[in-house]
């Protein structure tokens, strides 16, 4: 092969590779359009016990507000939302694009909100025992816990930006 077809190769497998990585799990239509004031729910993640919340403000400094909400106080959560900022995910770190979604705004059809969804997965298969069950006992539990390991939990991470020329 010539060195320009050897180029063309790893050119083409580094953008298939880096679109596969940009490819989020979930494949979602571009929402409804949003007024200004209007708080609108994002998405839920019931194994996080977390609701995505956002609203368009109008203000051209900050057009748009994202936020985390807890569910209710009741639920008890299978894995955990991160900040974003803090951990930032990415797909070398093991982190998955697990959804992205956007919003236009109705007062200004030239923006929109696009959020990001991040999710860490974890591998570990609960133990099972002799029945077949997935069992914690205190004792063990609060050993692990005392001498610092604790089981991982699958996390999530979301970050909210604006897309488009802002309206006057």
């Amino acid at each position: 092969m010539s060195p320009h077809t050897l180029l063309a190769l790893a050119l083409l497998a580094t953008s298939v590779t880096a679109s596969a990585a940009d490819t989020p799990e979930i494949n979602r239509p571009t929402g409804t359009a949003q007024a200004n004031g209007a708080a609108h729910t994002l998405r839920q993640i019931p194994e996080a016990c977390a609701r995505l919340e956002g609203q368009f403000t109008g203000d051209a400094a900050q057009p748009y507000r994202f936020s985390v909400v807890r569910t209710s106080p009741q639920c008890q959560p299978r894995s955990r939302f991160v900040d974003f900022d803090k951990v930032q995910p990415s797909a070398e770190k093991g982190w998955k694009l697990n959804d992205v979604i956007r919003v236009p705004s109705a007062a200004c059809p030239s923006q929109q909100a696009v959020v990001s969804v991040w999710r860490l997965p974890v591998d570990k298969k609960p133990d099972l025992d002799g029945q077949g069950q997935s069992r914690i006992y205190l004792e063990d539990a609060k050993k692990q816990a005392a001498a610092g390991k604790t089981a991982q939990v699958p996390m999530f991470a979301a970050k909210a930006e604006v897309e488009g020329k802002a309206c006057r």
